[in-house]
């Protein structure tokens, strides 16, 4: 039943590319699928899938711009390719701040890549503090949004999952009801 109702969720219209990506995540992990067969259930080309979970990897803060269509998802793809979180979220204000094409964001991401020498990149412990720091964020607004305690788990390899935990079906209706209400 979980995954008839991620898939059809997944087929409205008018969901943004985090909520289609968290539930193409939600289906890989909970319902035991490879990209390959969830892009055979969705009736979407695996490569799209790939992107759409790409997109997981991004800070909370891109997450949300995206959410908030402050960016398109072109524009995201493009920041996924930028290994460095201070650099993606820089890239990303340059974005708003200058109105940029998803063209100029792909320029603009090749020049940081071609530029970047392993003297300019944070530590590893540093990214994985500015990472922490956003995922804390991002699980405050979601708790706050789903009125529940969401808990985020990602492992050394950047890999993770967001955890909706209910009550009661009651409960789990209601968080679903929020999934259906969000509107872009």
């Amino acid at each position: 039943m979980l995954e008839l109702a991620l898939v059809e969720n997944i087929q409205r219209e008018d969901l943004d590319a985090i909520e289609v990506s968290i539930s193409y995540q939600r289906l890989i992990e909970e319902c035991s699928l490879t990209q390959e067969n969830l892009s055979e259930r969705v009736g979407k080309k695996r490569s799209t899938i790939s992107n759409y979970l790409r997109l997981l990897k991004l800070p909370g803060e891109i997450q949300l711009g995206l959410r908030d269509k402050k960016i398109s998802m072109g524009h995201a793809r493009a920041l996924v390719n930028i290994d460095d979180v201070k650099t993606q979220i820089n890239a990303y204000y340059s974005i708003i701040n200058e109105d940029l094409s998803v063209r100029k964001t792909e320029d603009m991401v090749r020049k940081i890549n071609k530029s970047s020498s392993p003297s300019e990149n944070v530590s590893s412990k540093e990214k994985k503090e500015i990472l922490i720091k956003d995922f804390e964020d991002l699980q405050d607004q979601l708790s706050s949004f789903f009125s529940t305690k969401v808990q985020f788990r990602m492992n050394e390899q950047g890999k993770g999952k967001i955890v909706i935990p209910f009550k009661s079906g009651e409960e789990l209706e209601e968080i679903m009801g929020v999934f259906d209400k969000i509107k872009p």
